[in-house]
């Protein structure tokens, strides 16, 4: 690349948008600064040789942010930007999937992108600007890319579509939409949102593709004005082994394919690729007397493979014997797990997940820290995805970028119907253990995290369900498939996963395999998966029809109170005298947040109350006909000085010790004993008076002569 600066830009939802190329990183097959607002990327596209023996496409895609973009130090120990976060794996994981569909089947060349924020002005998220660059850096780069493509946010707010929302009106909207593609169709789409209905989700789909035309456009210019010429690439020979493994091995694969059990359909498949290769390579040989190779054999076995399935799915024939829109068998069982606050076991044909629930306290919410600053999660749902759920073996590592993307899509879908902190302040995680795959692990994830949560006792707002609608064209003939197992999503074009309540969509995620999918597909998938959901839903309120009425007596007890944030201090006193005293005297665990929100957190609800009653007694004005629960500081002859919360005491003269008389205070309390008043007066001084003998018992009536009479009464016989 030449060091002339090349720059284009366009007035984009009353910000502008520029793209920079010539500049920075000559060296780089493709590079592009992409600023929308004042956030500002740097995107590099670098291409290497095909490594041997390869045969997929091995590109990786990156994606960091520098905190200086925002001015910030990382926070820790160590100063420096560390291993990727779970918001830079998904948006990784986001900028890849709608440029992986747009090389050819037979390119296996290396290709890195690598997207850095460089600025960020804490408006305009850098997520969808990341697209937008890895697509440019990708058209001016010498690689067979078959784009550009542009990618669009949408939000909701007051019933209105914004193109480009800023990062709050993201989060505070109903909808938080991300949708790529070309000019004629789309590629891809991951959205959440308060139930929204499926027209209108469509809608904002349409929305979204409408305006990705210009994005587009400002790519093939910048490449123009660059001179770059578009990249030629012709795909290598037909594999020799093609015509006869069609010739030889079609009637047994079309037979093997057709069996309901994932397992018998795989081992029959695998012993007609056998009888192959022991037939043309007897002996452990790997080439032929041709100079054919064995891995010549095997790659064509895999396409004719894949065109038998594909057959067979346009004929009407899916691999398990469903029609299109059937769901496999599903079965639901809560409470499976003793302990734990909440559990569930979903099964969905050979999909299965086991979910456990646990409830948990303010501290144990998760402390994030982006470009954005500092924020807390009070939901989380972990997804795992052992080997044995598909009967391999391999070793256990941390999450990988797939699992923290289904966790992530799973627990954005379901946040939506959780209460409210100031209803539930309770923290809840949630981990999903796939147990058995066999197609749309993420979306069993869903179904199971609803039946938990109900399980548990949360008292969410409507149960949600999630299903995947598999698609495979041809030419114009296509084809809609209701819960699509594992060989229909590999040999199949689209994952289509759709979740949310009988309202509305909750959750949304597309990848294609092909170039795009238009109105009319999106339309009639939404709806499709419309009817499977609430299919679900029947199923899965079958088994618990609506949230326990209380919480696992194993889960902490949890009060939340609101008071005047200026009168904080009174309840943590001096050094933190006060808090420390009140938690270790109810035994409970208190978090004050700066809005005054106070979380009491206790073993037993007896507790909580009773950290509650002393809270709103310290932060309450003192009102006449209140009992509280005092303490002697101090005693005169005249009566005995009452705290009643720290810093505020009152008098309980001499009269009001007791019912009858008393000769020195000393005689009922002495410093240090618990008392319990009741506030009879607040003079003008905002001096308190209080009285003890108005919470004692009224002495019981008796005669002048009743010790005479009591001594009668033993002498009477008659009695």
């Amino acid at each position: 690349m030449s060091g002339k600066q090349i720059t284009v830009e366009r007035e984009i939802a009353g910000r502008t948008l520029k793209m920079t190329t010539g500049e920075i990183a000559k060296q780089a097959s493709g590079a592009v600064m992409i600023q929308y607002g004042e956030t500002s990327l740097l995107v590099a596209a670098q291409t290497g040789p095909a490594r041997e023996g390869i045969d997929f496409f091995p590109m990786t895609v990156d994606y960091r942010e520098r905190f200086s973009a925002a001015g910030k130090f990382p926070g820790g120990f160590i100063k420096r930007e560390g291993r990727p976060s779970t918001h830079e794996i998904l948006t990784a994981r986001l900028t890849d999937r709608p440029l992986r569909p747009l090389f050819p089947k037979s390119f296996h060349d290396e290709v890195q992108i690598q997207s850095m924020v460089l600025s960020c002005d804490l408006e305009n998220p850098a997520d969808v600007i990341s697209i937008n660059g890895a697509s440019a850096a990708l058209t001016l780069a010498p690689v067979p890319f078959q784009g550009p493509i542009g990618a669009v946010r949408v939000g909701l707010e007051d019933g209105n579509l914004i193109l480009f929302p800023t990062n709050a009106q993201a989060e505070n909207g109903d909808l938080d939409l991300v949708v790529a593609g070309n000019r004629e169709s789309i590629l891809m789409i991951e959205g959440f949102g308060r139930q929204i209905p499926e027209e209108q989700m469509a809608d904002a789909l349409m929305f979204a593709h409408r305006s990705i035309a210009v994005l587009c456009e400002m790519q093939e210019e910048l490449a123009s004005k660059a001179g770059v010429e578009p990249c030629t690439y012709e795909d290598g020979p037909e594999n020799p082994f093609l015509a006869q493994v069609r010739q030889s091995a079609s009637a047994g694969l079309k037979a093997a394919r057709q069996n309901p059990k994932k397992s018998e359909r795989s081992e029959a498949a695998a012993a007609v690729r056998q009888e192959m290769i022991d037939r043309l390579f007897p002996e452990g040989a790997t080439e032929d007397a041709e100079g054919r190779t064995l891995g010549q054999l095997k790659d064509a076995f895999y396409q004719v493979d894949k065109e038998i399935c594909r057959q067979l799915t346009l004929s009407g024939n899916r691999l398990d014997g469903r029609t299109t829109t059937d769901l496999r068998d599903v079965t639901c069982r809560v409470g499976i797990i003793p302990r734990v606050h909440g559990s569930a076991l979903f099964t969905r044909g050979e999909t299965q997940s086991m979910a456990t629930l646990t409830l948990g306290t303010v501290r144990d919410q998760q402390k994030v820290e982006d470009l954005f600053g500092e924020h807390a999660k009070r939901f989380m749902l972990d997804y795992n995805f052992p080997s044995y759920s598909v009967g391999e073996v391999r070793p256990i590592r941390g999450p990988g970028r797939r699992e923290i993307g289904h966790g992530a899509l799973a627990e954005r879908s379901v946040q939506w119907v959780l209460p409210e902190p100031e209803s539930f302040p309770y923290t809840v995680r949630i981990i999903s253990d796939i147990t058995e795959s066999n197609g749309s692990s993420s979306m069993a994830s869903v179904c199971n995290a609803t039946l938990a949560l109900m399980d548990a006792g949360v008292p969410i707002k409507q149960p949600v369900a999630g299903i995947s609608i598999g698609l495979v064209k041809e030419g114009s003939d296509y084809v809609l498939l209701t819960d699509i197992i594992g060989d229909e999503d590999h040999f199949g074009d689209m994952d289509f996963k759709v979740a949310g309540t009988q309202k509305g969509i909750t959750g949304i995620q597309l990848d294609l395999k092909i170039d795009g999918i238009n109105e009319e597909i999106i339309r009639k998938t939404l709806e499709q998966a419309r009817k499977a959901r609430l299919e679900l839903l029947r199923s899965m309120l079958t088994e618990i029809r609506r949230p326990r009425k209380e919480i696992s007596l194993l889960a902490p007890r949890i009060e939340s109170i609101k008071i005047d944030p200026e009168k904080i201090g009174l309840i943590i006193g001096p050094g933190g005298k006060n808090i420390r005293a009140l938690q270790e005297e109810t035994g409970t665990q208190i978090d004050i947040s700066d809005d005054g929100t106070v979380t009491i957190a206790a073993p037993s609800g007896a507790g909580a109350e009773a950290a509650r009653a002393r809270i709103e007694a310290m932060t309450e004005d003192v009102k006449v006909g209140r009992v509280y629960n005092g303490t002697v500081i101090a005693i005169k002859d005249f009566g005995a000085f009452v705290e009643i919360a720290p810093g505020k005491d009152g008098l309980c003269h001499i009269s009001e010790l007791s019912n009858g008389f008393v000769k020195n205070v000393g005689d009922v309390c002495k410093i240090g004993d618990k008392m319990e008043v009741k506030v009879i007066a607040v003079d003008e001084q905002n001096r308190v008076k209080l009285s003890r003998k108005a919470l004692l018992p009224e002495p019981e009536a008796a005669d002048e002569d009743s010790d005479a009479a009591d001594d009668e009464d033993d002498l009477d016989f008659e009695d």
